[in-house]
């Protein structure tokens, strides 16, 4: 375990930490990303081909700071390369596993045996087991199985489910991956001994949902009670009061802003800034803003983009300028996402001089320390730079071969982070499902939150269904910490608290006295982590942030509908377009928050993991607008010569012939049959229905790329005489990655789905849905516990904590009196 020389100036909280990456994906490229940024010594493991990645846009900034080392493991010298390299490494990353009949192999065991200490991480797309595990593992397929597909369906006016390109499985999937590193890491400090961590695209995806599943649970637990309906009519006319709160609408001069004003406040300024509240005063307008009647919530709806559309640009920046209640972020495109002003104000975009493509514009590390970077930026490695070095380390290390060092005796069994306390601050989804997802892995987490209750457990109609996923495996207590009592009460829980989570705009924290200053002044040693949307200062730092405005600024809207912007002047074609960049941003299962939350969780655990190692870091921050900017990396990334983005057709099918969408005779599949082996593969599979090896038009890539639309017909005619079902077992069973889209909310999928349930989800209980199916840890530890408990109801543990903190029960009581508690 190495000391750093000047920990302020240059954390690197990893530094020493030495990283083996033999992955071909995107997930364990992200993954080691972050692992480098903290300053470990990652070692990507390439054929004289290169890593596939090297194709992609963000391979200079993925691979920035790593090492390349080119290795023929058919050959038995250089897979004695790897074999020393693994002996003294920590972390072993790896996503695709070569069969024991392939030369080269090295099963896990004898990797654990060769390096007991070491953490072997391993990202697949099923996962370990279950009924999918034999499946193509492309990303597209685990989409549409699931149904996210299906939740986006909005993004077109056409019948069926939507391709969507920003990558949410993979994005949450890395970050799986890396909390499954950091917690083996951890638990490793005290257990002397390394383990296999395993996570995938299904359990990656799954965690970015904010309440889709729990609407879905109540829908199917208790029918009748309550009613899952969708944010527009079959006719896309709004039916949640959220339209109009998330409202996207175009200026004057054809400029598209997103408005976010989801809280009761924030919604009523807007309407007063529009204009239109003293007409709320009439009979008509009564229930505002949850209409009883499909015609005034039409109306209203059709007001805003009137009054929207009579100010420009320029007089709308002026009212946000002025009006801190009213807040809008511009649609941007991808390319534009780093010129916002929080990002550069904050130090979060960098220039790396690349050797082989000049200067790379990109992200600076996902988390920052005291205010910066964790590390510089450093360029990636050309093919094979850092072979012979790796070699001639071998060498010597084999030519003074010592006995590997004896096996730590077995460890007992336990929860990675038993032990370990935090006090959650957060409101809504982004930051403190960050919280939730540490207590899956043994973490206590007690939730502070207002004498109302976080906003959002009452953001449904059905009451708790909106905080249902958020407040799992929580304690909470509720206690007004704008009172000096209460912030003694809040400063009492530090003392016995290890991270603190805070997700305050700017100067939120300080006026209640839970800011960094003031809690490192009671306790020194806290690892303090700061999780806004934009920042805790700058020109964006004191507005809100929610899912739609940030998917707005760094692209994410406009990758899923890059032409929604067309539209201008006609209302009927503003409204559309309005729809569909609604779904790309808002709908439940895929959005910021949840892509915001995965990365809390790791910046909490790389705190901890860097107090254990003797390597404190000062204040942690990560926000939603930069966490945005690192899941978008490939589309954000910017220097001379870079790779064409990928956008999908304008009816959302997919994104080529081969790569998309198709209605079948009873369904929908989607086909992903676009890598350089599987056009013959498909040839063969569909042979008893049409010849196409024999049609001229398809014959070579390039003829199949010039004649894309004529190939996407030919086949569309073809999976039209059968159903999706059927297609899916015909085309897998022939080696086709093709899968039955699957036309269900994502959480209706996997609920009544008993194989997959069985798999994926787990039974817990809770105060407010009893017994019931939740989604299960995001990672599979082969020695490590983990657990799946139910939510809580706000203030549940407010008296059993205070006891713990020794308020007696005549304190309790006064204190309930004098409103600064509440709860049981």
């Amino acid at each position: 375990m190495s000391t750093p020389t000047d920990t302020a100036l240059d954390p690197r909280p990893l530094d020493g930490v030495v990283v083996i990456d033999m992955s071909t994906t995107m997930p364990g490229a992200w993954a080691t990303q972050f692992l480098a940024d903290a300053g470990a010594d990652v070692v990507v493991i390439e054929t004289s081909q290169g890593n596939p990645l090297r194709a992609m846009a963000a391979w200079p900034a993925v691979a920035g700071g790593k090492r390349s080392v080119v290795l023929d493991l058919n050959d038995p010298h250089e897979l004695e390369t790897l074999r020393a390299l693994l002996r003294t490494a920590d972390v072993l990353v790896s996503s695709v596993e070569r069969g024991p009949e392939e030369p080269g192999y090295l099963s896990r065991e004898e990797v654990a045996e060769l390096n007991p200490r070491l953490v072997h991480a391993i990202t697949s797309a099923w996962g370990p087991s279950g009924p999918l595990v034999d499946l193509n593992g492309d990303v597209g397929l685990v989409m549409a199985k699931l149904g996210m597909y299906h939740a986006k369906a909005r993004l077109t006016s056409r019948p069926g489910p939507s391709f969507v390109t920003t990558p949410f499985a993979q994005w949450g999937a890395a970050q799986t991956t890396v909390h499954g590193i950091l917690a083996a890491l951890i638990e490793r400090e005290s257990s002397g001994m390394g383990q296999l961590v395993q996570t995938d695209l299904v359990r990656g995806v799954s965690i970015l949902d904010v309440w889709g599943w729990y609407t879905e649970l109540v829908g199917l637990k208790w029918p009748g009670a309550f009613e899952v309906v969708d944010a527009y009519t079959p006719e896309g006319e709004p039916l949640s009061f959220m339209t109009l709160a998330l409202l996207s609408a175009p200026t004057k001069d054809g400029h598209w802003l997103q408005f976010a004003q989801t809280e009761a406040r924030l919604l009523s300024a807007f309407v007063e800034e529009l204009g239109l509240k003293d007409m709320l005063a009439e009979p008509r307008w009564a229930g505002f803003p949850m209409f009883p009647e499909q015609k005034e919530r039409t109306e209203f709806w059709e007001m805003m983009f009137t009054e929207v559309g009579k100010r420009t640009l320029a007089e709308w920046q002026h009212v946000f300028d002025t009006n801190p209640n009213i807040s809008a972020e511009l649609f941007r495109t991808e390319s534009d996402a780093l010129d916002h002003a929080q990002l550069q104000h904050d130090g979060r975009v960098v220039i790396v001089d690349d050797p082989e493509r000049g200067p790379v514009r990109r992200p600076s590390t996902l988390v920052h320390a005291g205010g910066r970077p964790l590390s510089p930026p450093r360029p990636a490695p050309t093919l094979g730079q850092h072979t012979d070095e790796a070699k001639a380390n071998a060498d010597t290390a084999h030519a003074h071969d010592t006995p590997n060092p004896p096996t730590p005796a077995p460890a007992p069994a336990t929860l990675p982070l038993e032990g370990v306390t935090i006090l959650d601050f957060g409101v809504m989804f982004a930051a403190p499902f960050g919280a939730t997802l540490l207590a899956d892995l043994g973490a206590r987490v007690i939730k502070i939150e207002t004498l109302d209750g976080d906003s959002i457990r009452n953001v449904l109609p059905f009451p708790e269904v909106g905080g249902g996923r958020v407040m799992q495996g929580k304690q909470s207590i509720q206690v007004d910490i704008r009172t000096p009592d209460g912030q003694k009460i809040v400063h009492e829980l530090v003392k016995r608290c290890d991270i603190v989570l805070q997700p305050f705009r700017a100067g939120a924290a300080e006026r209640t006295g839970v800011d960094e200053k003031a809690l490192l002044a009671i306790k020194p040693d806290l690892v303090y982590v700061n999780a806004p949307g934009y920042g805790t200062s700058g020109p964006w730092g004191s507005r809100p942030a929610y899912a739609p405005s940030v998917a707005a600024a760094v692209g994410i809207s406009l990758a899923d509908a890059p032409d929604a912007l067309n539209a201008a002047g006609d209302l009927q074609l503003v409204k559309k377009a309005s729809v569909r960049l609604n779904s790309a941003a808002a709908v439940p299962p895929l959005q910021a928050d949840g892509l915001a939350a995965a990365g809390v969780a790791s910046g909490m655990l790389l705190g901890w993991y860097a107090k254990l190692r003797g390597r404190p870091l000062e204040p942690l921050t990560l926000t939603m607008l930069a966490t945005g900017t690192h899941a978008m990396l490939d589309r954000v990334v910017d220097y001379e010569g870079r790779p064409p983005v990928d956008h999908p057709d304008h009816e959302s099918y997919g994104l080529s012939a081969l790569y998309r969408l198709y209605p079948t005779a009873r369904g929908w599949v989607f086909l992903a049959a676009d890598s350089p082996g599987d056009w013959q593969t498909l040839v063969s599979a569909l042979a008893d229905e049409c010849d196409l090896a024999q049609d001229g038009r398809f014959t070579t890539a390039r003829e199949r790329t010039a004649n894309d639309a004529e190939l996407a017909a030919v086949i569309g005619q073809i999976f039209a005489g059968r159903s999706a079902e059927e297609w899916e077992k015909l085309l897998t069973a022939g080696g086709v990655g093709c899968v039955e889209a699957a036309e269900k909310q994502p959480g209706a999928v996997m609920m009544t789905d008993p194989a997959m349930s069985a798999e994926y989800a787990s039974t817990t209980t809770g105060a407010v849905f009893d017994e019931h199916l939740r989604m299960g840890p995001s990672v599979t530890f082969s020695r490590s516990l983990t657990q799946a408990n139910g939510g809580c109801l706000a203030g549940e543990h407010t008296v059993e904590i205070l006891h713990e903190i020794g308020y007696t029960e005549a304190t309790i009581e006064d204190l309930r009196a004098r409103r600064i508690i509440d709860g049981h």
